[in-house]
């Protein structure tokens, strides 16, 4: 009879932060970048229409905010019940943005239309007030169960528009994290933001803070290319200031 083999034993997967373990400067990183850039923050706020909130978010993607309010503007105003929007279907919803200006009217309609049909399918409403009722994991559940939410979609509007301890990561977080060497440069966002979702103080307020914060760091300091060393408060924690202050200030 052949010789029985046991099983080799699998060893259990590692955790990205036990992979990227947590820097000890974070604490002190959060707190200037809070301090210079958002001394104050705003009261959690919580939509009385998450929908309204998803579509606003859709519409910010790749538009610049005046555009996005101002195609949010108009569809309200043709449809103040997006009843309507789903009735008039993704042609109607393109006309509405196109009149409004901004680009990507096509695919911002389609993605509308798509996420009221689900809706309307699955839960026969065109609502998600009930997330506000939810715990954290089943909301973002809910909302990546959408056509065309994913990870970083569901995150802003957890954070901005449900006061929930979501860290959406954009490509100014994920410089300024792979520039202070917190995490390698080839991750992709979605692995620097659950990285992020890992090692972060698990509430609003630290993360609402760090997000804002961050990302206003990133537009005006700590720039793709010339970044600003000599102006930026994490300059004597950063490994990479010195590479730019020695060189010609390019970006990475």
């Amino acid at each position: 009879m052949p010789k029985s083999t046991l099983p080799k034993s699998v060893l259990p997967k590692l955790t990205l932060a036990e992979q990227q373990p947590p820097p000890a400067d974070l604490g002190e990183v959060a707190r200037r970048l809070r301090e210079r850039y958002l001394p104050t923050l705003p009261a959690p706020r919580r939509s009385p229409e998450p929908v309204d909130a998803l579509i606003g978010t859709i519409l910010s993607q790749q538009n610049t905010s005046i555009i996005a309010r101002r195609q949010f503007a108009a569809l309200k105003a043709s449809y103040p019940q997006w009843e309507a929007a789903l009735a008039d279907g993704p042609d109607g919803i393109e006309g509405v943005l196109r009149g409004a200006g901004g680009g990507l009217a096509r695919i911002k309609a389609d993605y509308i239309y798509n996420v009221l049909h689900r809706l309307e399918e699955t839960r026969g409403t065109l609502s998600l007030q009930d997330t506000h009722d939810l715990n954290d994991v089943e909301a973002r559940a809910l909302l990546e169960s959408l056509p065309g939410v994913g990870m970083k979609t569901a995150s802003l509007v957890l954070l901005f528009d449900l006061a929930r301890p979501a860290m959406p990561v954009d490509t100014h977080i994920g410089r300024i994290a792979a520039r202070l060497e917190w995490v390698p440069a080839r991750w992709n966002a979605i692995k620097v933001e659950r990285w992020f979702d890992e090692v972060l103080p698990r509430d609003w307020a630290s993360r609402y803070g760090f997000h804002v914060s961050a990302i206003r760091h990133g537009r005006e300091t700590c720039r793709a290319q010339r970044p600003d060393c000599e102006a930026c408060v994490l300059r004597d924690l950063c490994p990479s200031a010195g590479v730019f202050l020695a060189g010609s200030g390019g970006g990475v």
